[in-house]
């Protein structure tokens, strides 16, 4: 039995034909049966029977099918990582979307590499709609921040786009949060008692971070289930949004526990709108377990951990990450 026949039997598995996988492996047919044929010899059991134009897989075959696959899957994750391993041991390539970079990746990646001997980090900022399409090209390691969607992948019937996993991406949640709408306490709208219909909140200023309200997030799938859509003002980051609504600027939707300590000394007010607090979640998502890298699934691990969230979400210091040239490295803090 060989690495060779079991990628051969896998793919004629999968596709159902030995003409299709023939075509795909760029091989004769007659190669595919030979192979096959060497595969059944060694087993003992005919592994599939030919049946209304395809094939039809024994008792046999489909026991060995699964063990192919997984063999198959870990014999090209070894095969990458060898070939990586002189000049990526340790590194991480991440991507992570705007608001996770922001308020929360530093934090985490400075306690990571501290506990990790050897990983370091290079993280690049994208946008969420992006990040599939990046990871299964091997562009980056794994994201942090926005669940990956599939590209193009809302079903034609109306149903909600494909996640992650039906394309051979894993995602992790581990943190969550809330959005909510915020304003200064001298700010007309901090006078309303909920609920607050969010038409009245259409023509007052809202701000934002350089994405905006991502349609990938939580909130983003909100708003757009209220079939409005208000003139965002899109700022450098989500602090200078912050700041303008500090200064009674307008609203934003703000995460719940960046705003924690000015809610309760009243510098800032909640306005109650229907709807609102909007829960949402950030995800670590990688290549499936056959292809990641072991130092993404270990960032992936860490990112749920107690202490990981206990310090992402502490009150005080800097939390973001700090830009150097077109990469954004981690930001120390005490």
């Amino acid at each position: 039995m060989t690495l060779g026949q079991l990628r051969t039997f896998a793919l004629v598995a999968k596709l159902g034909s030995l003409h299709a996988a023939a075509a795909q492996l760029g091989v004769s047919e007659p190669a595919v049966s030979t192979a096959l044929a060497a595969l059944r010899q060694d087993l003992g059991d005919p592994l599939f029977v030919r049946a209304h134009g395809g094939i039809a897989l024994t008792p046999g075959g489909r026991a060995l099918a699964e063990y192919a696959q997984d063999i198959v899957g870990l014999a090209d994750k070894a095969r990458w990582e060898v070939a990586h391993a002189q000049t990526e041991t340790g590194r991480l390539k991440i991507v992570a979307t705007a608001p996770f970079a922001e308020h929360a990746a530093g934090r985490l990646l400075d306690l990571f590499t501290r506990r990790v001997p050897g990983a370091s980090v290079d993280v690049v900022v994208e946008e969420a709609e992006d990040i599939a399409s990046l990871l299964l090209e091997r562009v980056y390691d794994i994201a942090l921040g926005a669940r990956p969607a599939v590209p193009n992948g809302a079903a034609a019937n109306g149903t909600a786009p494909k996640v992650a996993a039906d394309v051979g991406l894993d995602s992790v949640p581990f943190l969550r949060y809330q959005r909510i709408f915020v304003v200064a306490a001298g700010h007309s709208l901090a006078a309303l008692h909920g609920p607050v219909r969010l038409a009245d909140l259409l023509g007052r200023p809202w701000f934002a971070g350089p994405a905006g309200v991502q349609e990938a997030s939580e909130e983003g799938r909100w708003l757009a289930s209220q079939g409005v859509a208000p003139e965002i003002v899109q700022l450098s980051s989500e602090t200078e949004a912050l700041a303008a609504v500090r200064a009674g600027e307008g609203t934003m939707l703000a995460l719940g526990h960046i705003v924690a300590a000015e809610l309760r000394s009243g510098s800032l007010v909640r306005v109650p709108v229907v709807g609102t607090p909007i829960a949402g979640l950030w995800w670590a998502s990688t290549l499936d377990r056959r292809r990641a890298t072991s130092m993404a699934l270990t960032l992936q691990k860490f990112a749920g951990t107690a202490d990981a969230t206990a310090a992402m979400v502490a009150p005080g210091g800097s939390r973001g990450l700090e830009r150097r040239g077109s990469k954004f490295h981690v930001a120390l803090w005490s």
